[in-house]
């Protein structure tokens, strides 16, 4: 009789177990390895709270990791150690409570949206080995909780839009297809970044609305890190590697914009428009993407031979550029050029906390890069000072508290219009440099190369972006039309300077 009720527990005790856990089967070879698996799920159940759907696909996540540790011969006592369900902290076991309100920078980002248009853009790195998918979805599955205001939707207010935490299933998936592509927000939940592996690449695209390049490169890096945690190798939590089972500081999801003083003059919000390249804009945006791929110490003695920091250097070889790009004789070119606002003032956010600053030439001034240095470097140092941003930031903190009230469904259509009549049109292309790019020691050489994508513009036939990581100094070139006038441009300059690229990307996408 005491045999027949054991055995009717351990069923009881079976059937609770394949409740929440359903058709995941144990990894592993030997059955005691496959008993502590057991315990283990379990374990992992009580930690996620998520719908019944969601919940299963995450234990099968974890499944899956578990299955590429056995058959790489990983003991099982280390694998079940790396994906210990502690990982997860609280932020599978609590329900979302959290919302955050967008900051100054972003507030404009929404009201830009439509259903072929959505401020992008993309941050990759490339392994030095082909991605292990099951392991990079276990990284980002431990990475999120770090980076609470990722973990949000978007959504309506009655006066502006906000960012709601929400506790989902984040997944990995598999690029198929163009980079910066807007992301479908429309469905609760849904989430307002993506990551995406292709071969030896990582790569995760961010909604404007999230952060800015610092932040977004911030989280690749961890996430870097996290995964290669989880293939066996430590490393430190330095250079700009936070640790995911670290407490989130209050002001890494803070409002910078509201710190800076408000008295003094404001300025610089908008400007008269820019010529713009020709060339007919494509349907399909970016129709291209085209990496330029330089020795890096290479690219700064050219610069230093000029006596000019690399960005004035790109910047004159894109001005030239752009001249072969045009028919028109008469006019300004303009280059948008973002400001990290984080040299001025010393901050953790991880949230935007970027201005940026308009260089503007005539075209009828536009021959040879090296007669465009002085002027360019005037206006850097004018244009990009802390006194400019300062006003900037407060030309933008006015406009925005001086419609703060409007209700949002009035105030989007004049959004709207300021975003494509002055937000775009007042500019030719854009140039971001994130500069160097540095890794924890223990992982930096087993990365080749990093690079910034940034999606098209609504007007601007090309934007362009460096990073460089490594002895590897990445531009790239985002097209939104065939006409290939500018990139040829740029690379006979690069090549002329002795820099001759090797070039890489993705081919002519015909609409």
């Amino acid at each position: 009789m005491r045999k027949k009720e054991k055995d009717r527990h351990k069923e009881g005790k079976k059937k609770l177990k394949n409740r929440h856990l359903p058709e995941i089967s144990m990894p592993f070879a030997e059955e005691a390895d496959n008993q502590k698996a057991a315990m283990f799920f379990d374990d992992l159940g009580r930690r996620i709270i998520l719908p019944a759907a969601e919940k299963h696909a995450m234990m099968q996540d974890f499944a899956n990791a578990l299955k590429f540790y056995a058959a790489s011969g990983l003991p099982a006592d280390e694998a079940l150690a790396r994906l210990d369900p502690k990982n997860l902290g609280g932020f599978y076991s609590r329900p979302s409570n959290t919302w955050y309100p967008l900051d100054n920078a972003a507030r404009i980002y929404p009201f830009s949206m439509r259903h072929d248009y959505m401020s992008v853009f993309r941050l990759s790195a490339y392994l030095k080995e082909d991605v292990v998918p099951e392991i990079l979805q276990m990284a980002l599955t431990f990475t999120i909780k770090r980076f609470p205001s990722f973990a949000t939707t978007v959504k309506k207010g009655f006066f502006w839009h906000y960012l709601d935490a929400t506790k989902r299933r984040y997944i990995v998936e598999p690029e198929t297809g163009i980079p910066c592509q807007p992301i479908r927000i429309g469905r609760s939940g849904s989430q307002t970044f993506r990551v995406l592996f292709y071969r030896n690449r990582i790569s995760v695209e961010y909604f404007h609305i999230l952060t800015d390049g610092t932040g977004g490169m911030c989280f690749l890096k961890t996430l870097i890190a996290e995964y290669f945690r989880l293939l066996g190798v430590e490393s430190a939590c330095t250079d700009g590697v936070l640790p995911v089972n670290g407490l989130v500081s209050p002001n890494e999801v803070a409002n910078e914009f509201l710190s800076i003083r408000s008295e003094g003059a404001a300025s610089g919000f908008v400007d008269k428009s820019a010529v713009q390249f020709c060339g007919k804009l494509s349907r399909i945006r970016p129709c291209r993407v085209i990496h330029f791929k330089m020795d890096a110490s290479a690219l700064k003695a050219v610069a230093a031979g000029k006596g000019v920091t690399v960005t004035a250097y790109i910047l004159s070889l894109m001005f030239v550029a752009a001249r072969r790009a045009t028919d028109r004789i008469d006019g300004e070119f303009s280059i948008q050029v973002p400001v990290n606002m984080r040299k001025f003032y010393p901050s953790g956010t991880l949230r935007n906390f970027s201005m940026y600053c308009g260089i503007r030439l005539p075209l009828a001034e536009i021959s040879e890069p090296d007669a465009l240095i002085p002027e360019i470097m005037r206006q850097l140092k004018e244009k990009a000072s802390r006194q400019a941003m300062d006003e900037m930031v407060r030309a933008t903190n006015r406009i925005t508290n001086a419609i703060r009230f409007i209700p949002l469904f009035l105030k989007a259509p004049v959004a709207r219009l300021v975003y494509g009549f002055l937000g775009d049109r007042i500019f030719s292309s854009t140039f971001s440099n994130l500069g160097v790019v540095s890794m924890p020691p223990e992982i930096a050489e087993r990365i080749d190369s990093m690079d910034l994508v940034l999606g098209t513009a609504i007007t601007n036939r090309a934007g362009c972006s460096m990073v460089t990581y490594g002895n590897t100094a990445t531009l790239s070139v985002s097209k939104n039309t065939a006409d290939p006038s500018f990139e040829e441009a740029l690379y006979g300059l690069l090549c002329r300077d002795g820099l001759t690229p090797a070039v890489e990307g993705s081919e002519l996408i015909a609409d």
